[in-house]
């Protein structure tokens, strides 16, 4: 089975529009004024779970010589960090799974200008890697929890091990992160009766929790939209339950955030469907065989594993392609009517969480 059955536009085969151009020739600027700011970055499209929104159970991953090596991904991130970009979150499949991942971590919080490195991990590599990982730069960590049902998370995972991602939470307390964040996907039928209990549980932890409506990402045999659960009624639910007063807070990226009295807990809200957060888009994703993707919800892309094998020494190629991807960054993308047969078919583990 093909990661991508979509034949995505080639960037390099485009000509940029004249409007485009970088801010003082150092920051990347899209074609309506967006400074990208935020890299994501995919190490490896592997996982040790089989989330069933996010990939079929029988997946067939990358041969490693189309994969990022890790002096690739540090090479592609120090040029972004050149461009001005002041966050990257490094991805996966679950980045934890990649070998040696520490040494890249270590290099690319050491790179000049960056001010934050984060890790978005499913949590179950975490009580033996939170120590390093702090150690290592890493300043903040976002960790995957659909439910806190043993035998549901194992349904939803395939082949997960609840208590494992719960110590692994643990660790990461007792390694001293702070504003640890839970990331739970929101599914009818699937979890949906568990939001109150979810925050009650990051109340208990002194954890943030962000709810994320499930994107039509990848072909995974099923129709996403008797699944589909939005923020709206998500608010809904929980408010019969806690005073929920709105924020401006952010933390760089496309969460909203609501604040509970007496409380140190954030609860956002990630919603590409109900609430379009695209007008302050300040992202790029980059997936682990070095595909530049512009916006999550379209299908341009650049092509930069070429690149960086073609001119082992001279990263004036890259850059400008870099610099040219940005004048194709989508100025929105519309889920609203891809539920049922998705337009855009790579999925959410190969474009990186």
């Amino acid at each position: 089975m093909s990661h991508e059955s979509l034949t995505p536009t080639t960037v390099d085969e485009l000509t940029p529009p004249d409007s485009f151009g970088r801010s003082g020739g150092e920051t990347l600027v899209d074609s309506y004024g967006r400074h990208v700011s935020y890299l994501r970055l995919s190490i490896t499209d592997r996982c040790d779970l089989r989330c069933n929104y996010c990939m079929v159970e029988e997946m067939r991953f990358l041969p490693r010589a189309q994969v990022l090596t890790l002096e690739e991904c540090l090479r592609l991130t120090s040029a972004f960090v050149d461009f001005g970009v002041t966050k990257v979150r490094v991805t996966g499949g679950e980045p934890l799974v990649r070998q040696n991942v520490i040494w890249l971590l270590e290099r690319i919080a050491g790179l000049p200008g960056l001010q934050e490195l984060v890790v978005t991990t499913n949590g179950s590599q975490l009580e033996r890697f939170a120590p390093l990982l702090r150690r290592a730069g890493v300043r903040r960590l976002n960790i995957s929890l659909d439910t806190l049902r043993a035998d549901r998370f194992r349904k939803i995972t395939r082949v997960g091990d609840l208590s494992r991602v719960l110590r692994g939470l643990d660790a990461a307390q007792a390694a001293g992160f702070e504003r640890l964040k839970l990331n739970t996907v929101m599914m009818r039928g699937g979890n949906d009766d568990e939001l109150i209990d979810l925050v009650q549980f990051a109340m208990d932890r002194a954890v943030d929790i962000a709810f994320i409506e499930e994107m039509p990402l990848g072909d995974i045999g099923q129709s996403r939209r008797s699944s589909y659960f939005g923020s709206d009624e998500a608010l809904d639910r929980l408010r019969t339950r806690f005073v929920l007063l709105p924020s401006l807070e952010t933390s760089g990226g496309p969460a909203r955030y609501w604040r509970i009295p007496g409380s140190s807990t954030r609860v956002g809200f990630i919603s590409p469907h109900s609430h379009n957060f695209c007008d302050t888009c300040n992202r790029v994703r980059i997936t682990a065989r070095g595909e530049l993707y512009p916006c999550l919800g379209d299908a341009h892309v650049s092509h930069l594993l070429p690149l960086l094998r073609a001119h082992p020494t001279d990263d004036a190629p890259l850059r400008a392609a870099i610099v040219r991807a940005m004048a194709f960054k989508a100025r929105r993308h519309d889920f609203r009517h891809q539920m049922d047969a998705p337009q855009v078919l790579r999925f959410m583990s190969m474009t990186g969480g």
